[in-house]
């Protein structure tokens, strides 16, 4: 299985203007765990995450004053669409993100959670190419 099968069309886009609040309702209506953030002055999309929201919540920051650049990542991780889940799951893993957001010829195509590779490997009925360890 390959990055393409599992990945999502992007649904959900800000700006880093917008307010953590927006972002999150954004996110809340489409159902999913992250948007993109747009911005016409930088050369790639940045990320906003539920965690980043839930570290400034946690830090007692106000949802509706906070702006998006403030809490993204600029610097998003990028994966192939040709990609196997295999690879894209071990580099969240090294990298310790729950999403990668998928660019095909410079192009952004879709984003890749955790949550898509489980769903993909548990309705699908894929199989790893790793071997599991053998049991004692």
């Amino acid at each position: 299985m390959q990055v393409r099968d599992g990945m999502s069309e992007v649904s959900v886009t800000v700006g880093p203007s917008h307010t953590l609040r927006q972002a999150a309702a954004a996110m809340v209506e489409r159902n999913v765990g992250a948007a993109l953030v747009i911005d016409d002055e930088a050369p790639t999309p940045g990320i906003v995450t539920e965690r980043d929201l839930l570290l400034s919540i946690g830090a007692g920051e106000d949802p509706d004053a906070e702006p998006v650049g403030g809490h993204m990542t600029e610097s998003v991780i990028a994966a192939a669409p040709d990609w196997s889940l295999e690879h894209a799951a071990a580099e969240m893993s090294r990298r310790s993100v729950r999403h990668l957001v998928v660019f095909d010829a410079g192009e952004v195509v879709g984003i890749l959670s955790m949550r898509d590779i489980v769903r993909v490997w548990t309705s699908e009925g894929a199989t790893s190419e790793f071997a599991l360890p053998k049991q004692a």
